[in-house]
């Protein structure tokens, strides 16, 4: 399985906001075992969002995509990947009563012709309510390849994202992804030349060739991070697979260590 992440806002492309919703699904679906190869930012341009459906669906089994679900002109996620997808919007009785009381709770008793645009949702999808906001997330499947839209507010990105994963994604892939990070001390504890990253990776030589668990290296400012990732059938087996890679780093390195942590 296969996904994508297709942001969309102008201002994330005029970096007014930091795209925090990416880091996000990015991480949550490592946890899942879902590869993610590609990202994509798109401003609020119709053409645009649509060339980058397409591009996304041609490379991608799952694409997810976040923003331009509100109700003004420039929120058009829903309308572009209906039209990919060949579906009408239609009203959506359980969406609208979701909007109405949001919006009653919020001290509005009428609704404008623009939020009552929230409550259409695309034939044939699975509409999922929003508990933090108005528009609710939208999953839709055709063949083998599907979409999820989410809306752009990190807090109720993140609450949809919750369900959709629990009806729909966690269906979707069979493994999980598991790190382990490992600091190396940084030049306080002892001299840069032999914390740098170069010097670290040719002490581990071909255990960097590992595919599974793979093995990387990262520099940073106070040191050198090594990340050992697998992929199993649950923790319990993507651990014990990475286990024995991680105890020969460990021998390797010995008190070049600074600490050892699985990644939240």
């Amino acid at each position: 399985m296969v996904a994508e992440i297709i942001s969309v806002g102008t201002e994330i492309l005029l970096g007014n906001i930091v795209n925090t919703n990416a880091q996000y699904i990015s991480k949550e679906l490592a946890k899942l075992g879902i590869d993610l190869y590609f990202q994509t930012v798109v401003g609020d341009n119709a053409d645009r969002v649509r060339m980058a459906i397409e591009q996304a669906m041609s490379r991608s089994d799952l694409i997810i995509m976040t923003g331009g679900l509100g109700p003004t002109k420039d929120d058009l996620t829903k309308a572009s990947a209906a039209e990919y997808f060949g579906k009408k919007l239609i009203f959506h009785p359980q969406a609208y009563e979701h909007v109405k009381k949001k919006l009653e709770s919020y001290g509005i008793h009428e609704m404008t012709e623009s939020q009552k645009t929230q409550a259409m949702v695309p034939e044939d999808s699975i509409a999922i309510m929003n508990p933090e906001g108005l528009a609710p997330g939208i999953i839709m499947a055709k063949g083998e390849k599907a979409i999820i839209l989410l809306p752009g507010p990190p807090k109720e990105m993140k609450a949809l994202f919750e369900k959709c994963k629990q009806v729909f994604i966690c269906k979707l892939s069979n493994r999980v992804i598991v790190s382990i990070n490992i600091k190396v001390k940084g030049p306080d504890e002892m001299p840069l030349s032999e914390i740098g990253e170069s010097p670290i990776a040719d002490l581990l030589g071909d255990i960097l060739d590992h595919e599974n668990p793979t093995v990387a290296t990262y520099a940073k400012e106070d040191g050198v991070l090594i990340r050992i990732t697998a992929s199993g059938k649950n923790r319990e087996e993507a651990l014990e697979i990475m286990k024995p890679v991680v105890m020969e780093i460990a021998d390797i390195l010995k008190d070049k260590i600074a600490w050892v942590k699985e990644e939240d």
